[in-house]
């Protein structure tokens, strides 16, 4: 397993785990990022990425992208 950041663009992978407590990891599942979920990374940028997610585009900070592991 690794954490979603060091995923490169194009990339398609299978969320393993959602890291965190409380208020974040519910957030952080309420966009669709739960185990079993596939995710593509479509950019990166200073550490922040742009996902594609259940057919949606998520913008994400470095630190929640930490907690998502792949």
């Amino acid at each position: 397993m690794m954490p979603l950041v060091m995923a490169n663009a194009g990339e398609i992978h299978t969320i393993k785990n959602v890291g965190g407590e409380g208020k974040k990891r519910r957030f952080i599942e309420g966009l669709g990022f739960v185990p079993g979920a596939e995710v593509v990374v479509i950019s990166k940028n200073s550490g922040n990425l742009i996902v594609g997610i259940k057919g949606s585009r998520i913008a994400i900070d470095h630190q929640a992208a930490l907690k998502i592991m792949i």
